[in-house]
């Protein structure tokens, strides 16, 4: 989509601190992170939010949650723990509509991660 500010990270249209990327998903630092680690892991592939999900997504929506684990492990959080979390549409707090997960951690994130 012309106008999603990830697609346009994924075109390379805008910089960003990529800690990954394969043919099918791109994963960066947050600009305001939340926890010592905080990492956003996308498709390429524009879906907007969770409830778009099909079938034919199932493949890639596997791929970022090992790309999760994947990027844990090399940013030494694997082992004391992170949280991985999506936020769906307005309620949930969804600012850019581009499916995406939180990867935080490096500290104890308690209850809740705001």
């Amino acid at each position: 989509m012309a106008d999603c500010i990830f697609c346009k990270m994924v075109n390379k249209e805008i910089n960003t601190n990529i800690v990954y990327e394969d043919d099918d998903i791109l994963a960066f630092r947050d600009i305001a992170p939340k926890a010592p680690v905080h990492v956003l892991i996308i498709p390429k592939k524009h879906i907007s939010d969770m409830t778009k999900i099909t079938e034919e997504d199932s493949k890639i929506i596997g791929k970022m949650h090992l790309a999760a684990v994947k990027i844990a492990k090399e940013l030494g959080i694997a082992e004391t723990g992170f949280r991985l979390v999506n936020n769906c549409l307005g309620d949930s707090g969804q600012e850019v509509m581009h499916i995406h997960y939180h990867l935080v951690g490096g500290r104890p994130l308690g209850d809740f991660v705001d």
